[in-house]
């Protein structure tokens, strides 16, 4: 029987909804009577739902439903009624152009499902790199109390006793294929042996990144970004999860009281000191433009300064998700860089990021290193200015070749992904290794939707020779299992008259990272000449979600979000309060 008080549970959101004794109440009853519940889940109990990304067009994403079904164990257990709702569910791999182009439409679709219904708290399911960001940023808009389960990595890739990172060893082995070092059978025999299980990318890719993120911003449970997705411990996360979400609602524990200026700075710390994603900042400004906090691309270079990188794994370093996990996983990390946290900022527990930091602790000092003795004295992305990216652009320093930190070359032109796919294996290509690889129309608008176009290979001629890496630019992003020497997320872009534009082939450009500069040597006076000449290019859609998407989204440095979106009210006022029924 519940023992809250009349009082809090006419607060319920949920009562708007089956709390009233007139033709509506009883009509929301009677139809969820008819999925043969009885009366009894609705007198005094708080409605979780369950938002479930699942999907079979999504791998990474593929065992969430027996997620879900743990966590409806622990709503039940602590008083409560799950109820399982689903969205789009965005999986890289298969979604084209891009799932960054349907982030933010998956966004509102969760803001919305959730402020529609009679929902009093709820559980976030994710894993695939954007469905994690996707269900952060509607949740921060709708603030009604949520916690996130991610989906875990899956198993690590092995290959004749030879571990093998999703997306980053195969990249490694296509350019060994490229360049006639490997044959044909063994890389047959890849295939099979790279992706095990169920659960996103083993090494720390975006989706590795973005949990981690959402640990660090207090949404997740201790480790529950990085509990492999087949392990027996993930799922009691989620049953724990399920019973959490039911006391969260009873406190009053929001989205807008985990997710402040001080969490955002912890989480940025982290991504520094595990060497993430660069797609972590452009997730990172959209959420906190929901939040109405600031986050200029300043902050994270700002941040990258003074908080060293220590996680040794996949891009960045050694291992694997799974090492990373046994060795103590992202509390270990926080515990580490703690120092430099705000170690009271509220998190999902209902206790400060310190206190469940209490009992963390590392087992692998060879995957998870001291503060005082890191890979890097500074953390693995940090931001780049100059004439060529005058609103910024982002390098991931913790995978920069070290020949290269510091580079000036000539520039090897390509107009779309499309000429790049024709022409970079062309014999008669005039590159060399001293060049510079560019790629336009890779952005938001001008692929469309900023896919992960920016790891732009090497040469085939170049790969035979033994060139292994390459000064890379672009517009777009690269997927967080990306290495090597490339910027991305140039912005403005070129689709919209943005410096990118008008380079040319055999303009000399200099890339300095540890002066965080990237610059076109071209005199300012040709640039304006060049820009006052550009014309746009036509949209890529003229109706549907497509125009809508162009017409309204913002840069890289402003987070790719949506202009109306950001800063969304926190009306937590349920439609049924604000759109009652007619009487009868």
């Amino acid at each position: 029987m519940n023992s809250h008080s009349p009082n809090d549970i006419a607060k319920l959101r949920s009562r708007d909804w089956f709390g009233k004794r007139d033709r509506w109440g009883v009509g929301h009853r009677a139809w969820l009577r008819s999925e043969g519940f009885t009366e009894r889940v609705f007198e005094g109990k708080p409605v979780i739902g369950i938002c479930n990304s699942w999907s079979e067009l999504n791998n990474c994403n593929a065992h969430l439903r027996t997620l879900a079904e743990a966590v409806k164990r622990g709503v039940w257990e602590a008083g409560g009624f799950p109820l399982e709702f689903n969205t789009i569910s965005l999986g890289e791999m298969l979604m084209k152009p891009t799932t960054m182009l349907y982030r933010n439409l998956m966004a509102m679709e969760v803001e919305e499902s959730i402020r529609c219904h009679p929902l009093d708290g709820v559980v976030l399911l994710c894993g695939c790199d954007k469905t994690t960001p996707a269900q952060l940023m509607g949740a921060a808009s709708v603030d009604v109390p949520a916690i996130m389960v991610p989906g875990g990595p899956m198993l690590s890739g092995m290959w004749h006793g030879r571990e093998l990172g999703s997306g980053t060893d195969v990249r490694k082995m296509w350019e060994d294929v490229r360049a006639g070092r490997m044959g044909e059978e063994e890389w047959c025999e890849i295939e099979s042996c790279v992706s095990r299980s169920a659960g996103h990318c083993t090494v720390m890719g975006t989706a590795s990144t973005m949990a981690s993120i959402a640990e660090g911003l207090g949404m997740t449970l201790p480790n529950g970004a990085d509990i492999p997705a087949v392990d027996s411990r993930r799922m009691m996360i989620a049953e724990q999860s399920g019973r959490r979400i039911v006391e969260m609602v009873w406190e009053g524990l929001r989205p807008s009281h985990i997710m402040t200026a001080a969490a955002l700075e912890n989480t940025t710390r982290l991504l520094m000191a595990l060497g993430g994603s660069t797609n972590a900042i452009v997730h990172l400004v959209a959420i906190a433009g929901r939040l109405g906090i600031p986050l200029p691309l300043s902050a994270f270079d700002d941040i990258a300064a003074t908080t060293p990188f220590i996680a040794n794994v996949k891009p960045s370093g050694k291992f694997l998700m799974e090492e990373f996990s046994y060795a103590g996983g992202v509390p270990a990390v926080l515990k580490e860089i703690g120092p430099l946290l705000h170690l009271d900022a509220m998190t999902v527990t209902g206790k400060t990021m310190g206190e469940n930091l209490k009992r963390a602790g590392c087992f692998n000092r060879e995957v998870i290193r001291p503060l005082n003795e890191p890979l890097l004295a500074q953390g693995g992305v940090v931001v780049l200015n100059g004439n060529l990216a005058p609103s910024g652009a982002v390098i991931k320093q913790s995978a920069v070749s070290p020949h290269l930190m510091k580079h000036r070359g000539r520039a090897v032109v390509f107009q779309d992904n499309r000429d790049l796919i024709a022409r970079v294996d062309d014999p008669n290509l005039n590159v060399d290794e001293n060049s510079v690889m560019v790629l336009k129309n890779a952005g938001p608008k001008g692929a469309p939707g900023m896919p992960e176009w920016g790891h732009l290979p090497i040469p085939a001629k170049l790969l035979k020779a033994g060139v292994k890496d390459m000064v890379r630019l672009s517009d777009g992003r690269i997927s967080g299992t990306s290495f090597g020497t490339i910027v991305v997320h140039i912005a403005p872009e070129a689709a919209v008259g943005g410096p990118l534009a008008i380079v040319q082939d055999g303009d000399e450009i200099e890339l300095d990272v540890a002066a965080r500069r990237l610059e076109l040597l071209v005199p300012e006076a040709e640039i304006k000449s060049r820009l006052a000449q550009w014309t746009a290019p036509a949209p890529h859609y003229t109706r549907g979600y497509g125009k809508l998407f162009l017409d309204h989204i913002l840069q890289a440095d402003q987070g790719c979000d949506f202009d109306f979106l950001r800063g969304a009210d926190r009306e937590v006022e349920s439609p049924a309060k604000r759109f009652p029924h007619p009487s009868t």
